[in-house]
């Protein structure tokens, strides 16, 4: 495994004109390649502020991030395409676009002025289709696909990007369970077997915990506590994180329940 992304005292958050809104701060880690690594944490703790911040799509209010041993405002737009490739959990809405011309966006970092897909082009936007298992949809409009569906395509153009670290806002937020898992389980490969940097935000805790390499549990107003998720439970973090929020973890059979106190 490799260090590819390195967070030094990061304070996140929003500056207004006359004001400075802090999401989280003092946040100090890292994320590597191989594997796959899960941001976990209630509504409003600032998962999705951390994840724009870490792709460039805001400024941080504190701190740094460096991305491949390079901090990462110095990356011109075009150079960071290359790198990191980022999904974001709003709904793709899109008319007259196939499913393959979607996907085929991702190689625009390497295409020419006019956007021109070669044949090598092509070929890297059908690997990533197959990777997803959504070939068969390559000639549907996207505006005819369901919301799981339009996520899989969007996942299929961070793909097709070819860039070493992939960034995901909820990848699973639209699909049914079994969907899921297998998305989870295809985010994992891509992490393991391509050596690629996966982090994603997800609310699927029991998911999360089953299948990610690495948890980072993020506090409202707080920073960021992180490490695998055996030791986690080990050293009762798991059951702290959420106490008194109505979920409580057993340690013993290593998933969460929900406490029900009023249940007739």
């Amino acid at each position: 495994m490799q260090t590819t992304i390195q967070i030094k005292n990061l304070d996140i958050g929003y500056s207004g004109k006359h004001s400075v809104k802090v999401v989280a701060e003092g946040i100090c880690d890292s994320i590597c390649s191989g594997c796959l690594t899960c941001l976990l944490g209630e509504n409003g703790a600032g998962k999705s502020t951390l994840l724009r911040t870490l792709a460039g799509f805001q400024p941080a209010l504190k701190g740094n991030v460096e991305i491949l041993g390079k901090p990462l405002h110095q990356y011109k737009e075009k150079e960071l395409a290359t790198v990191v490739g980022v999904v974001l959990t709003e709904r793709t809405n899109v008319q007259n676009m196939t499913v393959s011309e979607l996907a085929g966006l991702g190689r625009t970092p390497y295409t020419g002025f006019w956007g021109f897909l070669s044949k090598d082009d092509e070929k890297k936007v059908d690997e990533a289709l197959d990777l997803v298992g959504i070939s068969d949809l390559a000639g549907r409009q996207v505006q005819t696909l369901s919301d799981g569906e339009r996520q899989k395509v969007m996942i299929a153009k961070a793909l097709a990007q070819e860039t070493p670290i992939i960034l995901l806002d909820e990848p699973t937020a639209f699909l049914d369970y079994p969907s899921k898992v297998d998305m989870l389980r295809l985010l994992r490969r891509l992490a393991v077997e391509m050596d690629k940097t996966v982090f994603i935000s997800t609310h699927d805790l029991e998911l999360a915990l089953q299948m990610a390499d690495r948890l980072w549990l993020m506090e409202k107003g707080g920073g960021v506590t992180a490490g695998s998720p055996e030791a986690l439970a080990q050293d009762g973090t798991l059951e702290r994180f959420f106490a008194g929020k109505g979920i409580s973890f057993q340690s013993i059979a290593g998933h969460y329940r929900p406490v029900i106190t009023d249940w007739p």
